[in-house]
């Protein structure tokens, strides 16, 4: 058997889906598989949070419409949660407490009998403390359980026209900021503006680390050297300045995904060697 007919009778069995959805290309592919499976028997629900860009959670809507699976959006509250918003090291833990807190009331009141999330074969050996929260709130996840890969989704995601087979990944705005420094309203409104800024002007893989009144930004490898050509670096520091930040600098390492987490391992080879 295929993984594809082991997601396809995962989802069967399953019987009324609620699928935690962002519009990337994990949650996309699980949500219109089970529209397609299960019809109005499952339900793509997105959080609408600060954390979310205003763009994606248009684009994230506009996938459910052209490709006929059923979207709902709700409200969580994590920025209303102390231990969210001084943002530890395990933040998402808190982020997808909150959300799978609100899809499991959800469940109970509308009859829904699983709830999935898109976590991916390759998403095992990654800190995640998100799958925490998952585990504790009993949110399954297909897409790994059948062993679907990044690779495998993106291809089975372009065989079904889905955009999102070539789409960079995504992680919320609070991403972004330094462990230790609060997520707050204003920070993820100045990253979010900053990013739009930078994929306007071409970049694709784009992240803007913020550090209060610096915008340290990320950028795939082969995209770095298009700061120095035609007045781009003038543009983007002016355009940022005017967001907010007095600092504007390129990481030369380029973008690499969980950057973040760089200095938890530095941490950990420091207390390695320090013992």
């Amino acid at each position: 058997m295929t993984k594809r007919q082991q997601l396809e009778r995962w989802l069967r069995a399953a019987g009324r889906t609620l699928i935690a959805y962002s519009g990337g290309v994990d949650s996309t592919l699980l949500a219109k598989l089970a529209g397609d499976v299960l019809g109005d028997q499952a339900l793509a629900v997105i959080a609408d949070t600060p954390s979310l860009p205003r763009r994606e959670l248009q684009e994230a809507l506009e996938l459910g419409r052209r490709f006929g699976f059923a979207v709902r959006v709700i409200k969580t509250d994590e920025l209303h949660n102390p231990q969210y918003v001084s943002n530890p090291s395990n933040r998402c833990y808190f982020c997808k407490g909150e959300l799978f807190e609100k899809l499991a009331t959800l469940a109970r009141t509308e009859g829904w009998q699983t709830i999935a999330y898109g976590e991916n074969a390759d998403d095992a050996g990654d800190f995640r403390p998100g799958a925490q929260a998952a585990a504790e709130f009993r949110v399954r996840a297909p897409l790994k359980e059948v062993g679907l890969t990044k690779a495998e989704i993106r291809a089975w995601s372009a065989e079904l026209g889905l955009p999102t087979a070539d789409k960079p990944a995504m992680a919320c705005l609070s991403s972004r900021l330094p462990y230790g420094e609060p997520v707050t309203v204003e920070a993820l409104g100045m990253i979010e503006t900053a990013e739009n800024v930078l994929r306007d002007l071409g970049f694709y893989d784009v992240r803007v680390r913020h550090h209060r009144t610096l915008a340290r930004i990320e950028v795939g490898q082969a995209e770095i050297g298009r700061f120095f050509d035609n007045g781009m670096r003038e543009k983007v520091v002016a355009a940022l300045r005017d967001i907010g930040y007095n600092y504007v600098a390129v990481d030369l390492a380029g973008y690499r995904r969980g950057s973040g987490n760089e200095v938890l391992a530095n941490a950990a080879t420091e207390n390695k060697e320090a013992e």
